[in-house]
């Protein structure tokens, strides 16, 4: 069962076409990478998916609950970091949001002594952790991970990766990974696409991309 399907969506801001004729697939319990260059169409199509952005055509399906990691964040840095949390189940249950707080610190062990807090306060890092947290408050089916190393150092990255991979691991949870770091996200995903100019260049498993020469030479001699 496919958790996110697009196929043919075309997005066009005045006379500027930001998606032409896209089309990606995100199977339940899967990790994705899309992967390009700044400018390619990934924010464009990720606010599509969400719903945020109205297509010119073609088609997007959400199966079951989606939740997004944004780009830089975007915490409220002068709430604490348990409020932060609790704001990502505005959707749900008032009396639900105490457990289920409860929860995403049984699952990111690492927010326990950061919970009271200001959000402003932390590091990238840690706001990052935040922003994860807050994701998981509405119960999601699939993530969808905007920029996951934006502004963090390798090491940082390296270890909100390996959280990413045992939440995906634990909870079956989908994960749609938006990265310019091509290496990163191909290390982390089993399959991937490549989106440049607002059209689909390439996809494939993430061995298959590795291997192309093409995708090698534009992505992954250098972190992007």
């Amino acid at each position: 069962m496919n958790v996110i399907e697009a196929e043919d969506l075309v997005v066009r801001y005045g006379t500027a076409t930001a998606l032409d004729r896209v089309g990606l697939r995100v199977a339940a319990g899967e990790l994705v990478a899309l992967i390009g260059p700044n400018g390619a169409g990934k924010s464009s199509l990720v606010n599509t998916v969400l719903g945020i952005v109205r297509p010119e055509s073609g088609r997007v399906a959400v199966h079951g609950r989606a939740a997004l990691v944004p780009e830089g964040r975007q915490l409220f840095g002068d709430l604490t970091v348990d409020d932060n949390l609790a704001l990502g189940a505005w959707r749900r249950r008032r009396d639900s949001k105490a457990r289920d707080t409860g929860k995403v610190y049984e699952v990111l062990p690492g927010l326990v002594r950061l919970r009271k807090r200001r959000a402003g306060s932390l590091s990238g890092g840690e706001q990052q952790m935040v922003a994860f947290g807050r994701a998981l408050m509405a119960d999601p089916d699939v993530v969808v991970v905007d920029e996951l190393s934006l502004g963090l150092a390798p090491l940082v990255t390296a270890d909100l990766a390996a959280q990413l991979r045992t939440l995906n691991a634990e909870r079956g949870m989908a994960v749609l990974l938006i990265e310019q770091n091509a290496r990163l996200a191909l290390d982390l995903c089993s399959r991937g696409y490549v989106l440049e100019a607002g059209r689909i260049r390439a996809e494939g498993t993430a061995a298959e991309l590795t291997a192309s020469a093409e995708v090698a030479d534009a992505y992954l001699g250098a972190v992007l």
